[in-house]
């Protein structure tokens, strides 16, 4: 069998519409599932299982707060009933910075926005900013 490579999780880029949103220090990426709809056919006495419907949870994009007000107003957005959805790639980068793996997400959109707690404790206190989306489709694929 063929060793495959680990690679680690600090190494990513995060794309929104074509655009190069680089400064997110975490990512969750959405699960994916399929409904088990279960029936019984005729007489028998056991059930038969069919695929149903793909869900996926949502994606979590985390960074530290920036003079830039671009993912609250998306968020605003949408609060205010213009559901603005757009496509967002995940790329897993290697050392070298090449793409490695690809995470295709698309009709995506905010479903909440959230700032960490502003402590005035030491100076050394990093205020991030959290926005969850809705994944309407995603896929998974090597570059």
């Amino acid at each position: 069998m063929a060793s495959q490579n680990v690679y680690s999780n600090f190494r990513f880029r995060v794309e929104i519409d074509g655009l190069t949103q680089g400064s997110f220090s975490e990512v969750e990426l959405p699960e994916t599932n399929v409904e088990v709809i279960e029936y019984r056919e005729g007489p028998d006495i056991t059930t038969r299982k069919v695929p149903g419907l793909r869900k996926y949870t949502n994606l979590t994009l985390r960074r530290g707060v920036t003079a830039s007000n671009e993912l609250f107003q998306w968020y605003k957005s949408v609060a205010e009933g213009r559901a603005e959805r757009r496509s967002v790639v995940v790329l897993l980068l290697d050392e070298e910075q090449n793409p490695v793996k690809r995470w295709n997400m698309r009709n995506v959109w905010p479903a909440r926005y959230a700032v960490s707690p502003l402590l005035a404790l030491d100076g050394c206190v990093v205020v991030t900013e959290t926005l969850e989306c809705a994944v309407e489709h995603f896929e998974a694929e090597a570059p």
